[in-house]
């Protein structure tokens, strides 16, 4: 039987709130640090309940668009609310607990080996992504390319051409999860700080120490708000 004759699906509610807060925020000028109307003026004006606004900003701030200030509303972060569809927000938040997995498993024995196994090369280009976190985080930004950077160097200096190339098959969804983690507020400092602690150990010398380290700052990476957003409540 063909696919196109496949169950309707309607849009939840607060999928169309969404959608209209992206056109206020267009048609109404504002800009990032501007803040949005409090849920129950937007609620009458919409004819829809609060609970619905209520998930709608949930799903904004989940993707790194708003900031709720609890007792204060919700500001916008970016001037324009450019969110990804529902369903795409849904299939990201259902694959990244098995991504979160491979890369505990992975990356702390890829730090264990890399403590041990690492040459001068391999310090200098672990201090040369730092650097570059570093740089991108004082300008304001997630330090996104330093933090790949960082971990492929890591990768490298395990010397481990098995546990490279699984790395490699899961690259996507690694970077997906670095994003992820990184615009949850005030992350990326502390990120920054996670990698220097792991590079501490690696150029130690202390395979324990950098395991450590390493699936510390992983569980870090793993507490993210997407994955406490239920798109059925």
């Amino acid at each position: 039987m063909s696919d196109a004759l496949r169950p309707l699906t309607r849009p939840r509610l607060y999928e169309q709130v969404v959608v209209r807060l992206r056109e206020h925020v267009a048609a109404s000028g504002l800009a990032a640090g501007d803040r949005l109307p409090p849920e129950r003026e937007l609620a009458e004006r919409l004819g829809v309940s609060r609970a619905s606004v209520r998930q709608a900003i949930v799903v904004l701030e989940v993707q790194g668009l708003v900031e709720v200030r609890h007792g204060g509303g919700t500001y916008l972060l970016r001037a324009v609310l450019d969110s990804e569809p529902v369903a795409e927000l849904v299939a990201r938040r259902n694959r990244l607990p098995d991504v979160l997995d491979a890369r505990e498993g992975l990356e702390t024995k890829l730090a264990e080996l890399a403590a041990e196994r690492r040459t001068d090369d391999d310090l200098a280009e672990i201090d040369a992504a730092l650097a570059d976190m570093r740089a991108e985080v004082e300008r304001g930004e997630l330090g996104a390319e330093g933090d790949r950077r960082f971990h492929a160097a890591i990768t490298a200096a395990a010397h481990s051409a098995m546990l490279a190339e699984f790395m490699r098959t899961i690259a996507a969804e690694i970077a997906e999860s670095r994003q992820e983690s990184l615009r949850q507020p005030k992350r990326p400092p502390r990120s920054l700080a996670q990698h220097e602690r792991i590079a501490e150990a690696v150029r130690a010398g202390q395979p324990r120490a950098a395991a450590t380290a390493m699936r510390r700052h992983l569980r870090t990476v793993s507490r993210v708000r997407l994955l406490s957003w239920n798109p059925d409540d």
